[in-house]
């Protein structure tokens, strides 16, 4: 075999992953507060951009018109417009509002705490461990070390540490201080003054079982009725088993914020764009001039021109970013408009191979146009992910949304007799005979989604 050595030309065709196409793709998937946020850095990084403000180009002339057009003899005019006739009406005193009385920002669990902590008569000792023992708390309000730990840490003695947390457990909400759910409930129930001896021997021995629904396990090993234990069960529920949650955790809230509002103006459904929460871009006049003068550095020329490229590109991939948004919404509401005139029963199953053979694009566009984003309409805002969902066939040949159907599980819940509750099975006859073919595995994954228990735990004794 003879080995020669040869150059071969060849064409091919490769999908390169260009700078410019990466943050085309980013800026899509962001959503508006992102969005905002990564403007505000390009801004800081890319001196050729600017904010793009409202500008008079001869205020001067503004100015005058201003005051030739509105200079108005106020005393004459109002004599002259006089109404005898005209009955005025006293000055209605309203309370105005003092926006020093809002607070910037709830208090935490631990400042809550502490605020408590100031007001009892420890000592100074007593003070430290209650301070480190509120330090250890965590969001659900649980003490998240043990007592023997937090004596070695503070280099104190276990009853001390014992007593501050006695008073720690006695504040505001009911519960905190608490180390397991068990202690918990028994706090909460003994400064309610409701804890007795069946309420705290189902609490220690018999809590998993009440989670189970096991309540004729219960009744014989208590020696109490089906009714007493369903009336126990009625007093657990009204406690809450995570006291710190009302409280905030430290992190600020985070508010939605729609990037398109959906109005029916005519029978017709408007999409308006929300463009007030990402600033407008321009390019700095300045620079713009650097790069078209006559004198200038190489470096410099080299520097710009980059800039100033990449400031073209990110202005192109936002104003990309708003037109296929708004061509995935309008096509949402072409196919989703039953739903926005008679509610969440007319919801149609959707998929985003649809959307994308509609508006001419691939599925991974769609996906990452819809994640993260809302949309405000007449029922209410939405993210765009809730318009896609499966859906099951009628019996006519129509599709049915998933969502419609867990509609429909909820209502037949709802209704059901509560001593004698609806098994998975039975919601399913109940839905074939509305001519939906569902299987009874099916409708116990709607109602495990929607977080409805079972049957056996629906149950009611009493």
């Amino acid at each position: 075999m003879q080995v020669n050595f040869s150059l071969n030309l060849t064409q091919t065709q490769k999908l390169l992953m260009t700078p410019e196409l990466k943050q085309a793709i980013t800026i899509l998937q962001l959503s508006s507060l992102e969005l905002t946020e990564y403007i505000e850095n390009e801004l800081m990084e890319n001196p050729v951009l600017e904010i793009e403000d409202l500008d008079y180009d001869d205020e001067e002339e503004v100015k005058g018109v201003e005051e030739e057009d509105y200079n108005i003899e106020w005393q004459e005019y109002l004599e002259q417009c006089a109404d005898v006739d005209f009955i005025r009406l006293p000055k209605e005193d309203k309370e105005e509002k003092n926006f020093e009385n809002f607070i910037h920002s709830a208090p935490t669990l631990q400042e809550h705490l502490m605020n408590q902590l100031f007001l009892t008569n420890l000592d100074k000792k007593g003070f430290k461990i209650g301070e480190f023992l509120i330090g250890n708390i965590d969001h659900r309000g649980y003490l998240t070390l043990d007592v023997d730990e937090a004596a070695k840490i503070l280099k104190a003695k276990k009853s001390e540490v014992e007593k501050v947390l006695k008073v720690i457990q006695s504040f505001d909400p009911p519960g905190v201080g608490a180390r397991d759910l068990k202690e918990c409930l028994l706090i909460q129930l003994e400064q309610k003054g409701l804890l007795d001896e069946q309420l705290r021997r189902l609490i220690e021995d018999h809590l998993q079982d009440l989670a189970e629904a096991k309540y004729s396990k219960i009744a014989e090993r208590l020696n109490i009725t089906l009714a007493r234990v369903q009336e126990l069960k009625d007093l657990l529920l009204t406690l809450d088993p995570k006291p710190g949650r009302n409280f905030a955790s430290g992190n600020e809230t985070q508010y939605i914020v729609p990037d398109a509002s959906v109005r029916k103006i005519n029978d017709e459904y408007v999409i308006i764009m929300n463009d007030t929460v990402t600033p407008r871009l321009s390019i700095n006049p300045y620079y713009r001039s650097l790069l078209i003068s006559e004198e200038k550095d190489s470096n410099t020329l080299k520097f710009l021109s980059k800039r100033f490229e990449s400031a073209l590109w990110l202005i192109k991939s936002i104003e990309q970013r708003r037109m296929t948004l708004y061509k995935v919404i309008k096509a949402i509401i072409d196919v989703q408009k039953e739903f926005l005139d008679h509610g969440i029963s007319y919801l149609r199953p959707l998929t985003l191979k649809q959307i994308a053979d509609k508006i001419g694009v691939h599925e991974s566009t769609v996906s990452r146009a819809i994640n993260g984003k809302y949309v405000q309409t007449p029922r209410g805002i939405f993210e765009l992910k809730f318009f896609f969902s499966n859906g099951l066939e009628s019996s006519d040949g129509s599709s049915i949304s998933a969502e419609t159907i867990k509609k429909m599980i909820k209502e037949i819940v709802n209704n059901e007799n509560p001593y004698n509750p609806a098994s998975d099975q039975k919601i399913a006859d109940e839905l074939k005979e509305k001519g939906i073919n569902i299987s009874r595995r099916t409708v116990a994954k709607y109602r495990e989604e929607m977080g409805i228990p079972c049957s056996a735990k629906r149950k009611r004794y009493a």
